[in-house]
Order: C-alpha cells, then sequence, then structure tokens
C-alpha cells in the first residue's frame, strides 16, 4: 500500500473556522480539525456544524477530525459527522485503550489514528495496533505524563515518555502501519527546542509530528530533512548499485541491502 509521507499534521480548533482555510494553505503535510481538547464544552457541537459548513462551500478541501474521546457524550455524534463527509480523509482517536474503540472509529470507513496518551492505552497497543481500519498510531506525550504523574520536563520523565515512544514503534513495524507521529511541543515560540525534539524523535524512528501552530511547520519539516552531507551519501551509495544481490563499498564501507534501502529512503524523503 502507497501511503502519503506525513510529516506535519496541524491541528486547527473546529471552533476556529476562520482559521480551516488558512491551515490548508499552511505547507503542513495534512490538516486535523480539532472536536476534542481545543473546543469548549458549549461549542462542541457548533464545531461540527462548523466544518460541515466549510466543507459544503470547499467540496475540494481533504481533512482529518480528531473526535472526542469515546467516553465523551459527543463522540458517536462526531462519528457520524465524520462517516457523512468525503472530505474528512481520516480520524484521529484520543485517548484510545482498547481495539473496540478503534474499530467502532473505522466503522466511519475513514483510517483511524489512535492516539496513545494513557497507560491503559500502552498496555493494549497491540491489539490497537492490529485493529481493523488503523493506519498509524500517534502519540501524546503530556496527556501521557499526566497519567503517570511524571515530572514534565525532567530527565527521568524524558527516559519514561521514550520508552513510550519505543513501544508505540516497534507496534506499528510489527503491524505494517505507517511511521508513527510524536506527540505535539507545546512551545510555539521555541523553534530551537521544537528541531532538537523532532530530530530525537526522527533518530527514534517517527515520521513527523503533530503540531498546534503553522509556524511549526516549517521547522518540523527541515528537522525531518536529511542534511546535504548525509544526501551525497545516499546519492553515491544508489548509484553505486549495480541491481546484483552482493555487496560492495562505498567510502571504504560495506554496502548492502538494508543499507541500500535506508539510502533509498532518505532520497525518497527529500523528494531527492
Amino acid at each position: 500500500m502507497t501511503r502519503q509521507t506525513i510529516r506535519s499534521a496541524l491541528f486547527v480548533p473546529g471552533s476556529r473556522p476562520d482559521r480551516f482555510a488558512k491551515a490548508l494553505a499552511s505547507g503542513a503535510d495534512t490538516v486535523i480539525i480539532d472536536f476534542e481538547d481545543a473546543v469548549e464544552e458549549p461549542l462542541k457541537r457548533q464545531a461540527r456544524e462548523n466544518l460541515g459548513a466549510f466543507l459544503t462551500t470547499n467540496p475540494e478541501a481533504r481533512l482529518r477530525v480528531r473526535v472526542n474521546s469515546p467516553e465523551h457524550a459527543e463522540h458517536e455524534a462526531d462519528l457520524d459527522f465524520c462517516a457523512a463527509h468525503a472530505g474528512v480523509i481520516g480520524v484521529l482517536l484520543p485517548k484510545v485503550e482498547s481495539a473496540a474503540q478503534s474499530e467502532r472509529a473505522a466503522a466511519t470507513g475513514k483510517p483511524v489514528w489512535p492516539i496513545i496518551e494513557s497507560a491503559r492505552g500502552l498496555l493494549m497497543l497491540a491489539e490497537i495496533a492490529l485493529a481493523k481500519g488503523v493506519d498509524r498510531l500517534s502519540f501524546g506525550a503530556l496527556d501521557l505524563a499526566l497519567d503517570l504523574n511524571l515530572n514534565t520536563g525532567s530527565a527521568a520523565a524524558q527516559i519514561v515518555l521514550d520508552q513510550a515512544r519505543y513501544h508505540i514503534l516497534v507496534h506499528s513495524q510489527g503491524a505494517g502501519l505507517a511511521a508513527p507521529l510524536d506527540s505535539v511541543y507545546p512551545a510555539i515560540s521555541d523553534a530551537d527546542g521544537l528541531a532538537r525534539t523532532m530530530q530525537h524523535a526522527r533518530d527514534m524512528g517517527f515520521g513527523g509530528a503533530l503540531c498546534i501552530h503553522p509556524a511549526q511547520v516549517d521547522t518540523i519539516h527541515r528537522a525531518l530533512a536529511p542534511d546535504e552531507q548525509t544526501l551525497d551519501w545516499a546519492r553515491r551509495v544508489v548509484a553505486a548499485d549495480s541491481g546484483g544481490a552482493g555487496a560492495y563499498q562505498v567510502d571504504g564501507q560495506m554496502v548492502d541491502a538494508p543499507v541500500l534501502l535506508r539510502a533509498q529512503r532518505l532520497l525518497a524523503l527529500a523528494g531527492a
């Protein structure tokens, strides 16, 4: 299956329809209209109405929706909305803790991205990753840190969160899912911190990240892109491939099938 490369997934509050078109023009790989955390309780239904009106006047628009959690009163209505609109091409499922919850979301006919953000979600990862309709896992580090009573920002908390990332990565690969997406980075003005965080996620095998502001999109893309030295190496590795089954050398180092595949992936990521 050929999947769209997702480096950046930009959240937009469903209560701010004035931002929908701007988000779609931001350069983000995908846009997520948020019906959950970013929308105040009295405005939940209004968020659906806002997006419905936008999709009616912009039938070419393609976006995803983060629905309210499975325990929320608006959850079923959110799923019904997603099923009814062709412009909604995927469902982000927050606070997912079972395969059944994921499969209910998949009944909309849209690919599901579960957000792993609780201890129970981690414990049920194997079932969630293999649930019908799940396309990609994503990570909610802020909620998980709260659930686990971590001291956010500490080295100890980072160790625990990286353990969670490891499990999300392994289960994604084991289930044949697309590369997972890392958590949002809440400090909008801290571009350097975001870049370091994204490079860390990239080195851990994540494909990209959820984000909360258009200003973060370019930083994420640049942080994920291979540098020119790495791209030069990848080009030479691919150019030296004779198409045979044997190993060969580039820069005095052996190149076999896994190394060649890594070089090809780097060039694909860079569009080179």
